[in-house]
């Protein structure tokens, strides 16, 4: 099983499917957005992601209670403000997508409502992200899953039923390939209630490619994650944190993602395929495994004792296994200490 995004196949077996998410993270500039784009595809990821909202779409300007951000990274807040903060501007959309296609490197993005995804088709985006706090938007995954685009889906927060039902609208209304993302949707997540053994619990139980959106601080959970069989990262990426913005507490910087594409890429060739064959680099110390050696000068027709035969490195004799098998034996041929055993030195 396995998706295309761009030709670049997703799914087991293939290396991990990287994405840096640029969300907020452009501080307001264009030419910040435009220089993360390509610091991105330097750092060695896949694909760069957008997320396409106004604060009216998002919300209402609105001064009530319900409206305000208690605790955590963005406490006080009212939604609006935060929103209006950290989108991406329409009229931005078509020079990004141009610059990331120039440079060679996929883009997409989140819709939050439907005229962010009719901006991304006129864009021709190649897949869609519906986000954790999305996933109950059933009018939303429907809409999106008409454009017959692989979709890529957060659970952040999902019950199971959720997830079951956010499947089935997008699998009936068009969509034909689908990852499932485990998520913490908390900011940054706590490393301890990462959960990533979930990954691999939604591709068995939904029959889908799994992968991690990764809110944690640092690589290593996006990393381990790989090693569990996860098939696509999706990790917040900032230039510089110290430049400070809605997302950048819980992003990584250029070396940090870097190394994380590195190091997921080397946790996918760790893993392999499980066997019992002997692997190509352990043939040549093969030499050095004990076996049987004469270690005492021997005359044809001498019987051997315990004494004259020890289990040693390096492997050229027979097997550790066959000492009590040779002990009591008679020579066929004399022998000198530090000869490999043979069964030709032995009578029938």
């Amino acid at each position: 099983m396995n998706i295309k995004i761009n030709n670049r196949k997703i799914g087991p077996g293939h290396p991990p499917y990287i994405v840096a998410e640029l969300s907020a993270n452009h501080n307001a500039s264009l030419d910040r957005a435009l220089e993360s784009i390509e610091k991105a595809h330097q750092c060695g990821a896949d694909a760069v992601k957008l997320q396409t909202y106004t604060a009216d779409t998002l919300t209402i300007d609105c001064d009530k209670d319900d409206f305000l951000i208690k605790g955590g990274l963005w406490d006080g807040y009212k939604l609006y403000d935060l929103y209006k903060w950290a989108h991406t501007p329409y009229e931005w959309h078509g020079e990004i997508f141009e610059f990331a296609r120039k440079k060679n490197i996929t883009i997409f993005s989140t819709p939050f409502d439907n005229s962010a995804v009719d901006l991304l088709e006129g864009l021709n985006v190649p897949a869609y992200k519906i986000a954790s706090f999305e996933l109950v938007d059933l009018e939303l995954i429907k809409y999106v899953a008409s454009k017959n685009k692989p979709m890529i889906m957060s659970t952040g927060m999902a019950n199971e039923k959720e997830i079951e039902e956010a499947i089935v609208t997008a699998k009936e209304n068009g969509c034909n390939e689908l990852i499932l993302l485990h998520c913490i949707s908390s900011y940054p997540a706590p490393i301890e209630q990462a959960c990533i053994s979930k990954v691999q619990m939604l591709a068995d139980r939904f029959n889908v490619i799994a992968g991690l959106s990764d809110h944690t601080l640092g690589s290593v959970v996006s990393v381990a994650a790989v090693a569990r069989g996860a098939c696509f990262i999706e990790k917040h990426f900032t230039l510089s944190r110290e430049d400070k913005g809605p997302d950048s507490d819980f992003s990584l910087e250029p070396s940090e993602l870097e190394t994380l594409c590195k190091d997921a890429r080397s946790a996918f060739e760790a893993v392999g395929q499980p066997k019992f064959d002997r692997a190509d680099a352990e043939k040549a110390n093969k030499v050095f495994r004990r076996s049987l050696y004469f270690v005492n000068n021997l005359e044809v027709g001498s019987v051997v004792t315990e004494n004259d035969i020890r289990s040693i490195r390096p492997g050229m004799g027979l097997a550790p296994k066959n000492l009590q098998s040779l002990i009591g034996k008679r020579l066929s041929k004399s022998v000198e200490r530090g000869t490999a055993t043979s069964w030709e030195y032995f009578e029938d």
